[in-house]
């Protein structure tokens, strides 16, 4: 089964908590802190994977959430970090972002690694927390959450050539005698129903990959028939190779097919229309086709495009075709620009915030402290914890806290929020 669209939920592994340990040594009754610190959360990674060549793993799994850091152990010791996850994706993946439709990644590169989402950061452990004040302190950080992303893959195909056309213009027939893939072929429209790919070998070091895309009709570039589901996969192509009826088997004008055909092109993407092509007369062994071959000619290359004549049921010219498509190949090739591909996805990030840095806005008889800096130390702490909230107080008068609230001639008993700690003030 085919399977070129899919929305996953990615999840980096969360931070080990920090704790709270003391030294235990004989001879030594009061022995010092000793909490180690949290490991890291495993981290999420792309791998593009060449024997990969659908999206169909995702279909069963949606779910990918990374291993979280071990908490910190005694006499100093960190917990141990999270595994990381490598998610292994095909080559010609593209990566949006699950809500916003923004393309983040465009996985192309075989065996490249690309970090997604990174772990959480572990939390400190009470070793610290130590002050010439403070010398045995009985709390330590939480580690940090893992971040969490929703995505949506959707591949499009690697291929140097695709094949468009009506249905029945003979693109499976003509795979399956210039490669070795073996495409359902028969007399009815819409026989295929999933992109072939196929490998055209010509002579030693001279091969390309050619995609037989599910023939478009009138309005693909809406979504008709088989529409949009498969155009994507010959956005990527170098050349294209248009095949057309001459024959007119199903009744239909050939010239007026092709006139069609590559006003869906042009509609669905002015690249694509610009795209080089080759326009192929297939079915050229049945009488009916001499006619329309002549003016199927002079369309192509009234338009500045090659023309070859071909049947792909007997091999009629197939072998010259795709010389020719090589050649072209090669060319094209040679003035590729270099592009590497990225390590790491940059995600917005919360930007770094100190916390001395905060304002302190009314919300009714409230006053609310914000300061993102602030905020992220709170998530961190246990506020249960009565040695936390006396390292907290210490803190808000160190960064001039409660200063700030006497300026503001804050009313005593008035209630402070500090992200989710809530205390009366008092001068």
């Amino acid at each position: 089964m085919f399977i070129d669209q899919a929305r996953i939920y990615v999840k980096a592994g969360d931070g080990g908590d920090g704790v709270v340990r003391f030294r235990r040594e004989k001879y030594i009754p009061a022995g010092g802190p000793a909490g180690g610190d949290g490991g890291r959360g495993g981290s999420v990674y792309f791998l593009v994977d060449e024997g990969l060549s659908t999206l169909m793993d995702f279909r069963y799994r949606r779910k990918f959430v990374a291993s979280s850091g071990q908490a910190g152990q005694s006499k100093n010791m960190s917990g141990k970090d999270g595994e990381d996850l490598v998610i292994k994706v095909p080559p010609g993946t593209l990566v949006k972002h699950g809500e916003t439709g923004e393309v983040l990644l465009d996985l192309t590169t075989p065996g490249a690694k690309v970090l997604v989402l990174p772990g959480g950061r572990g939390g400190r452990g009470n070793t610290h927390f130590t002050t010439s004040t403070r010398q045995a302190p009985s709390f330590a950080e939480r580690g940090e959450p893992g971040q969490e992303l929703w995505l949506n893959l959707e591949l499009k195909l690697l291929a140097d050539v695709g094949l468009v056309g009506y249905p029945n213009a003979g693109k499976s027939t003509l795979l399956s005698v210039v490669s070795a893939a073996r495409p359902k072929v028969a007399n009815y429209p819409f026989t295929t129903l999933i992109p072939n790919l196929g490998v055209v070998s010509l002579e030693l070091g001279h091969s390309f990959v050619i995609a037989d895309i599910p023939g478009l009709i009138e309005g693909a570039h809406q979504g008709v028939g088989l529409g949009m589901d498969f155009l994507r996969h010959i956005e990527r192509t170098r050349i294209i190779l248009h095949l057309v009826d001459a024959a007119g088997v199903d009744g239909r004008d050939p010239v007026d097919d092709y006139h069609k055909i590559n006003s869906e092109l042009r509609l669905y993407s002015e690249d694509l229309a610009n795209c080089p092509q080759i326009v192929v007369a297939n079915k050229a062994d049945l009488p009916e086709a001499a006619e329309n071959i002549k003016r199927l000619e002079a369309v192509a290359k009234g338009d500045g495009r090659e023309f070859f004549v071909i049947s792909a049921a007997t091999v009629l010219g197939t072998q010259g075709l795709m010389q020719r498509t090589d050649q072209i190949i090669r060319e094209l090739k040679a003035h590729d620009p270099v592009v590497e591909q990225v390590q790491e996805l940059i995600l917005p990030q919360e930007e770094f915030t100190p916390v001395d840095e905060y304002t302190i806005v009314r919300d009714n008889e409230d006053y609310v402290v914000e300061g993102a800096g602030l905020d992220r130390l709170l998530r961190r702490l246990d506020l249960n914890n009565p040695e936390a909230i006396a390292y907290l107080q210490t803190l808000f008068e160190k960064i001039g806290l409660y200063k700030t609230l006497e300026e503001m001639n804050v009313p005593e008993g008035a209630t402070v929020r500090v992200g989710e700690l809530e205390f009366e003030y008092m001068e």
